[in-house]
């Protein structure tokens, strides 16, 4: 999930600013998504392990001997995943115009219907189409599937994350996280970047699911253990705490935001700094900052 992975992202960038920890951050743009991810893409990297890294969590496939080349020995390691029919819907919103499968069709009702008849896996960007989360955990999105093959892929995920997300449950997610990396609560407070894309009918979801196998094998079997996670954790105390941390989202959005916080479309957001980039025909909302807002409260 964009969205979500962008929120987490800033969030990241937000704690590393404040304890001035190094960022390992793209030469260029996206660490050449998507292509695996290669150390010799990183701004800095002068060889395995040569120059101290902190965070990583730009945009990639991941490829984990070349992530080792870059993060230390004890890195965690923690993703967010989405509901792969929620996915298809914003993949087919943003990239419509960059997929050649999503190009040819007319909406994705119609891509959904046939999608061979407009996919070539041969194709550059077609990886936007078809089990997307899988092509980003660095698997081969276009395999046949077979549980076999899904419970490999997920053991694989397993070795290497210690923390698998849900952006569905943005709020939970944050409080396992903080609780994982010892944050304080306001370290995971944030607003949510948000895009407006239509919903498939159950028809159509049905088949997005067929369609993604692989993704949504791995999405059922990452939210059982994510519900698992919260039950040790447990559901009382994870209410307790997502109820703050709503609370802290409202008080912040209501001194550091214009409305109290209401999104707004791009072009009235008058600092271009903050303008959310706008991409394919979906509308992505942003936020107008209170005027007058001093430096100490900008960067608290």
């Amino acid at each position: 999930s964009w969205q979500a992975s962008s929120t987490v992202l800033n969030m990241l960038y937000r704690f590393g600013e404040e304890h001035n920890l190094r960022f390992a951050l793209p030469l260029g743009y996206q660490l050449r998504y998507p292509l695996p991810f290669n150390a010799h893409r990183v701004k800095g990297y002068r060889g395995p392990r040569a120059t101290e890294f902190h965070i990583m969590g730009n945009h990639m496939r991941f490829n984990k001997p070349e992530v080792e080349k870059v993060m230390p020995a004890d890195t965690f390691y923690f993703s967010i995943i989405r509901d792969p029919v929620a996915l298809a819907e914003c993949s087919f919103a943003y990239y419509k115009e960059v997929a050649p499968a999503f190009r040819k069709a007319k909406g994705l009702g119609d891509f959904v219907d046939d999608p061979n008849k407009y996919y070539d896996p041969r194709l550059c960007n077609n990886h936007y189409a078809r089990n997307l989360l899988w092509f980003d955990f660095g698997m081969d999105n276009n395999a046949n599937f077979s549980v076999e093959l899904a419970q490999h892929g997920e053991a694989m995920i397993r070795q290497t994350f210690r923390l698998i997300l849900v952006s569905e449950y943005f709020d939970e997610s944050m409080i396992l996280l903080r609780h994982a990396l010892c944050w304080p609560l306001d370290a995971v407070v944030s607003f949510s970047l948000n895009a407006r894309q239509q919903k498939s009918g159950s028809n159509s979801r049905e088949k997005l699911r067929q369609w993604n196998a692989l993704d949504w094998y791995l999405y059922k079997t990452f939210n059982r253990t994510f519900w698992e996670d919260i039950d040790k954790f447990g559901r009382a105390q994870m209410e307790q705490e997502v109820a703050l941390l709503r609370m802290r989202r409202e008080i912040l959005g209501r001194v550091c935001l214009k409305d109290g916080g209401k999104p707004v479309e791009a072009y009235r957001i008058r600092d271009k700094n903050i303008r959310p980039f706008q991409s394919g025909v979906v509308k992505i909302l942003g936020y107008e900052l209170q005027p007058g807002l001093d430096n100490a409260t900008r960067t608290a």
